[in-house]
C-alpha cells in the first residue's frame, strides 16, 4: 500500500499543483503541505480528516482511500464495525494468506 504522503503527492502533480498552488486551495502553508507529503508532521503524526478532506475535493481523489492512508477509519467503515464488531474482529484475526483468499471470494471487482 503506497503512502499517504506519496499518494497526495502523486494527486498534486496529476493536476499540475506545485506546493505553494496547492496549499492555499486547502487551507494550509506550502511548508505544512511539503511536510504531509514526506511524512514528516511533528505532533500528530498524520494529517487531519478536515484537511484530507479538503486535500480529497480539490484533488478530485478518493476519500476513504485517503483517509485509510493517514490511518484513520473512514465514518462509514467504523459504524459498519461498530453494528458487526464480531465480523471485523473475525477479519482482523486472519493471517494473510487467508484474508487474501476471502478477499477474492467477496471482494466486488469494479467494472
Amino acid at each position: 500500500m503506497d503512502k499517504f504522503g506519496d499518494r497526495i503527492r502523486e494527486l498534486r502533480k496529476a493536476k499540475g499543483y506545485s506546493l505553494r498552488q496547492l496549499a492555499p486551495l486547502v487551507g494550509v502553508g506550502f511548508s505544512y503541505l511539503s511536510k504531509v507529503e514526506n511524512d514528516k508532521l511533528d505532533f500528530e503524526g498524520t494529517a487531519s480528516e478536515s484537511l484530507i478532506h479538503r486535500l480529497a475535493d480539490v484533488l478530485e481523489a478518493d476519500e476513504e482511500e485517503l483517509l485509510l492512508l493517514a490511518h484513520h477509519v473512514p465514518k462509514r467503515i467504523a459504524d459498519r464495525i461498530l453494528e458487526q464488531p464480531e465480523v471485523f474482529r473475525t477479519l482482523a484475526s486472519l493471517d494473510a494468506e487467508e484474508l487474501e483468499r476471502f478477499a477474492s471470494r467477496h471482494t466486488r471487482v469494479p467494472r
